[in-house]
């Protein structure tokens, strides 16, 4: 479950409001962390502040990844995953117990939709895109018991969590990186930078606005690959991901399977869409995103009403023909589109 680019190249995510000479001047930094290219564009007095701000932004990127990789065997997450089974909880990181907290609370509310515990599903899916086949029904048969939210059992006194399954294994992806986003905007704040946004390889934290403008400009890419964003939004003080196969997925016997996999079922999603939600912060974007494209339109809209201060745009082709569905606030965001 991840959230993917709002458009192809992030280069093209923005539709950059020119500076105030009056006020601050523009600054734009790109460094890869956590296996993305992130970007931050703020409005400082001079070069020194700004490039001072925004290495510290990275560098608390930088240490949230080493808290919640996947990837890196030394992370915190994964030393979390070799304690499953052992029947106790394990103190944790505040920065680990707010983001595993928040995911708990969202998959109670998606029944499941939304599961941190998917992890074993996708490894398997991650292999089947590399070997170009399903995963087999041994392997399937053999992951199901260790996924399920609540094999994951919080313990709010202690700051402490546990797996009950042996053999359990978390994936952050479809939360992380929105939490990084907002993390990186705080860091900003307490320097001073308030008019400045991060683009963390889609998951989109917005600060105040570009000096002498209503909102930062954001494209929301289309379904299909080529193509001018389907709707452009006017938004500060918010965020916005994207979740969707656009990108990533794999075709195998004639389906196209997206990398995105359903908790519930261990399989790829398969029909082809396209989740943006705009929130109050990058957390609940991005995790809403990865939900409402498992629940599909009709769950997944109920649950963005559900959740105050959130909207969302659903474009999907489950039989190559463009389906959009909407959110009854989404067209006052003050974008538009066809």
């Amino acid at each position: 479950m991840g959230a993917l680019p709002l458009l192809g190249a992030i280069g093209a995510l923005l539709i950059a409001a020119e500076p105030n000479a009056t006020a601050s001047e523009r600054f734009e930094f790109t460094q890869v962390e956590m296996a993305v290219p992130i970007k931050i564009v703020l409005y400082a007095p001079d070069e020194e502040q700004a490039e001072e701000a925004a290495q510290a932004a990275f560098a608390r990127i930088l240490q949230l990844n080493g808290i919640m990789s996947d990837y890196d065997q030394n992370s915190e997450l994964r030393r979390l995953g070799e304690t499953s089974g052992h029947g106790k909880a394990v103190p944790v990181s505040p920065e680990l117990w707010q983001v595993l907290s928040h995911a708990q609370t969202l998959s109670a509310r998606s029944q499941g939709a939304f599961d941190v515990t998917v992890g074993p599903m996708v490894q398997l899916w991650r292999r089947a895109r590399r070997q170009r086949e399903l995963p087999s029904d041994e392997r399937m048969t053999a992951a199901r018991p260790l996924v399920g939210y609540r094999l994951l059992r919080l313990d709010p006194q202690h700051r402490a969590v546990e797996l009950l399954e042996p053999g359990m294994r978390l994936d952050l992806g479809g939360i992380a990186k929105g939490y990084a986003a907002d993390e990186a905007l705080e860091v900003l704040a307490k320097r001073g930078i308030r008019s400045a946004l991060i683009d963390a390889g889609g998951d989109v934290v917005l600060g105040d606005a570009p000096p002498g403008k209503p909102g930062w400009r954001i494209g929301v890419a289309r379904l299909e690959v080529d193509g001018p964003p389907s709707h452009v939004l006017v938004l500060s003080r918010a965020a916005i991901a994207t979740s969707g196969d656009r990108w990533q997925y794999v075709e195998i016997g004639g389906t196209r399977y997206s990398h995105l996999v359903d908790p519930r079922t261990g399989l790829g999603l398969t029909d082809h869409s396209s989740v943006t939600v705009v929130a109050p912060d990058g957390i609940t974007a991005d995790g809403l995103a990865s939900a409402v494209s498992v629940l599909g339109p009709e769950e997944g809209l109920k649950l963005i009403e559900d959740t105050p201060g959130v909207e969302a745009l659903i474009v999907r082709a489950p039989e190559g023909k463009i389906e959009k569905y909407e959110s009854t606030g989404w067209r006052e965001l003050g974008g538009n589109g066809d």
